[in-house]
């Protein structure tokens, strides 16, 4: 019990921290790929567990709620790296839905405690993403806005993960002779 209790800290302060750096506003879209095997220790796709991932999904959901930022969990590559979000958040972005109910061995852990938790939870192939944290390398590089820019936050690991985290930002045009806003780099 103290072991999840310490995953859901630890995951709380990662996606405060990310969600800051990012900026991120009310209605964004921040994407989540976890790999409950490796919070473990162990190899990804090896260990799922349920336990694990509703502690880690916890503390991730309960900063995004903070925010008001919508929570978009990676599925894992059994169902093509889908994504569940709220249907609210799928409708607001003009995402298709598709029909899967994701489970720990296919799915994932993460994807299924985020469908068994939203209010409304709907799965959509794709997103693009303002923000995403990566917990034991999972590759949600996928599924970020075109420009994505790799943050360090002052965590790691969480459990045993390695974690890696992105925001985008605009795209930049005009050349040499264009003058940028600041507040967008």
């Amino acid at each position: 019990m103290e072991m999840l209790k310490r995953l859901e800290q630890e995951s709380y302060e990662a996606a405060c921290e990310i969600m800051d750096i990012a900026k991120l506003k009310k209605g964004n879209l921040f994407v989540v790929g976890c790999s409950t095997s490796e919070v473990l220790g162990g190899r990804i796709g090896t260990t799922s567990s349920p336990e694990t991932a509703q502690a880690v999904f916890c503390g991730i959901y309960r900063a995004a709620q903070e925010r008001g930022i919508y929570l978009a969990a990676q599925c894992c590559e059994h169902l093509n790296r889908a994504l569940i979000l709220e249907a609210e958040a799928a409708r607001q972005y003009g995402y298709e839905e598709v029909n899967v109910v994701p489970q720990p061995k296919a799915g994932g852990s993460f994807a299924t405690a985020a469908y068994q938790a939203f209010s409304e939870p709907a799965a959509v192939e794709h997103i693009k993403a303002h923000a995403g944290i990566d917990i034991g390398d999972t590759l949600i590089g996928m599924h970020l806005k075109d420009v994505a820019v790799p943050v360090r936050i002052s965590r790691k690991t969480i459990g045993e993960a390695h974690v890696v985290c992105a925001r985008t930002r605009a795209k930049f045009i005009g050349g040499s002779r264009a003058v940028y806003e600041e507040g967008k780099l």
